[in-house]
């Protein structure tokens, strides 16, 4: 199993955690321990093939009035009103073998990918004094690192999240719907085939920019103890719309991916965070 499925389901699981727009009690301002899981899902969006991905990572969640590191990844937050919240975040994924994934057999290996941008979040609606209706924006370029820095072009993830939690945290969900746009360095860099690599059921393919897929998530967390909780989520993603749907490197018209995990908490700072 390549390392950038491991972490694509890491992020999976922790992003289920905790829904992104719930309003929050006071909350220490960082807590360290240990979280692990289990998660289903296409080798790679698009795919015809299915992993099965099981890990146990460290974690550190700071709550600081700029810096953060939780689980919306690791960034400055730049402005923070009742309705707007602006900051800057970060995202990693790891290398990824082709000869892994049939469909990209003797192509070139995908390197480790660094994202960071900008990101504008709305709260649009607050229904009830523990639900939220929220729109996020976030704008990403990525570069690959691998024999140097390059630029792979760029993301935009426009998505609505409504947010739902029980009294003093003890459970969340969360629901959302939303796109994954890129430029069209970043398709080229997924569902490109230059000449070099085409064969004859790999016909040559230069990826336009648009579209890369929809997709409706569902996560939700329930506190089985002080210092253990449970989390779940499931997410569906469609790709018939997608910009570069013939490419030969896509291969369904839409995939599912959902899993399960456990997060222990070690220590807690006694200092509340000040949101």
């Amino acid at each position: 199993m390549s390392p950038a499925p491991t972490l694509l389901a890491a992020s999976a699981l922790f992003a289920a955690m905790a829904p992104a727009c719930a309003a929050e009690p006071a909350l220490p301002l960082w807590e360290a321990g240990v979280f692990g899981g289990t998660a289903v899902t296409p080798a790679y969006p698009g795919a015809s093939e299915r992993s099965t991905r099981s890990l146990a990572l460290p974690y550190l969640i700071y709550r600081g009035k700029v810096l953060r590191a939780d689980r919306s990844g690791v960034g400055a937050r730049l402005l923070d009103t009742e309705r707007v919240e602006f900051d800057v975040g970060f995202a990693l994924s790891l290398p990824a073998r082709s000869s892994d994934v049939p469909a990209r057999r003797g192509m070139r290996d995908l390197g480790t990918l660094v994202e960071f941008g900008p990101r504008l979040k709305i709260k649009l609606a607050e229904p009830t004094r523990n639900s939220r209706l929220g729109l996020e924006l976030p704008l990403r370029a990525v570069i690959e690192a691998r024999g140097g820095l390059r630029r792979q072009g760029a993301t935009f993830e426009p998505r609505l999240v409504y947010a739902l939690q029980g009294d003093q945290q003890a459970w969340h969900l969360d629901a959302s719907v939303g796109a994954v746009l890129g430029n069209a360095a970043i398709n080229d860099y997924f569902y490109g085939i230059s000449p070099a690599f085409a064969t004859g059921k790999r016909p040559a393919y230069a990826a336009k920019s648009g579209l890369m897929l929809t997709r409706l998530g569902l996560g939700g967390s329930y506190r089985l103890h002080q210092d253990w909780r449970a989390f779940a989520f499931l997410r569906y993603d469609n790709y018939a719309s997608a910009a570069n749907r013939t490419s030969p490197l896509l291969r369904q018209n839409s995939g599912t991916s959902t899993g399960i995990g456990l997060m222990w908490t070690w220590q807690r700072s006694g200092r509340m965070a000040v949101e």
